[in-house]
């Protein structure tokens, strides 16, 4: 896997030389016409629920699960296609876990992206319904990678994968946990614990699925993308923690300081800030050099790496 252009599966090239924003901006653009084509039509009974549906999935975000996707997919030459239903299946679990967690019997949250969150604009009912039929989508958009993938096998692994991120012991589990500490003073152990499963488990799910539409790779190299993915997941949400306390509600486009306001155990909170700042940058020190092996060829792997750490929003 030498040198900056990776030739795809499907035989479309990786433009490894572009700029990475017109890398992302590709990516991002292709995701969401993806999605669209993914998302059932608001002229398809019941309208009022997949109008909901789309108005929680689209047109917002920063795509990151779906970027990770793609560059851990053309780092291995995997087929576009397949690459595609992952980065669907991977945004839709986390378009779902959004709704729910805004809903009034989790965070209680008014705003996401900006505008207002699902169950302010459609009601509790429908944002609960909205979150369950983002979450059945996503499996339904994952069995897409079957059409450039001839290998049962994986594809079963590749559903395992997601489920096991998403659920008890990945995202619901990390979340169920952030529920119950609340007002509680973890360990530097058990938080680290928490946002494993609760973060970081769907941001590593979105490198893993993306590595797994490729050839098989060596355990060497499976062993290495797992540490990147697993530091950057980690980093991820300690620069949330940061950002909850060091920026405000207007840049990161929902309401800043909730976590401090709800009493939750944070980095921020356990590390101070300017040690939760440490933290992360010791992280994305290791996603790199977990990337050393790979050359020029885990370019965009590395830069979404400082892309997560530097984000302001």
């Amino acid at each position: 896997m030498n040198g900056t252009l990776l030739e795809a599966a499907d035989g479309a090239v990786a433009d490894g030389d572009a700029p990475f924003e017109a890398w992302m901006d590709s990516r991002c653009a292709r995701v969401e016409q993806a999605l669209r084509a993914c998302l059932p039509a608001a002229t398809t009974a019941p309208g009022r629920l997949h109008e909901a549906m789309a108005y929680a999935t689209l047109g917002g975000g920063k795509r990151v699960r779906p970027l990770l996707a793609y560059g851990a997919g053309e780092l291995v030459g995997a087929p576009r296609a397949a690459v595609d239903a992952v980065a669907c299946a991977v945004e839709l679990i986390h378009a779902y876990s959004l709704v729910h967690d805004d809903l009034p019997c989790m965070d209680d949250d008014v705003l996401r992206r900006g505008r207002p969150t699902v169950h302010v604009a459609y009601g509790e009912a429908t944002a609960m319904l909205v979150g369950d039929a983002l979450q059945a989508l996503a499996f339904q958009a994952l069995a897409g990678a079957a059409r450039s993938i001839d290998d049962p096998a994986r594809i079963g692994t590749m559903v395992e994968r997601l489920a096991h991120a998403a659920g008890s012991l990945g995202m619901a589990g990390g979340q169920a946990i952030d529920l119950e500490s609340v007002g509680a003073m973890l360990t530097r152990p058990e938080l680290e614990r928490m946002h494993r499963m609760k973060t970081g488990a769907m941001l590593r799910a979105s490198v893993m699925l993306g590595v797994l539409c490729g050839p098989p790779s060596s355990p060497a190299g499976l062993e290495s993308l797992e540490r990147y993915a697993a530091s950057i997941g980690l980093a991820f949400q300690v620069v949330d923690d940061v950002l909850d306390v060091a920026s405000d509600t207007a840049t990161l486009g929902k309401t800043a300081g909730k976590d401090s306001e709800q009493n939750k155990p944070t980095y921020v909170s356990v590390l101070g800030l300017e040690g939760a700042r440490r933290h992360a940058a010791e992280l994305l020190g290791t996603a790199h050099a977990a990337l050393e092996g790979f050359g020029p060829a885990a370019r965009r792997l590395r830069e979404l790496a400082d892309l997560i750490v530097a984000r302001t929003t």
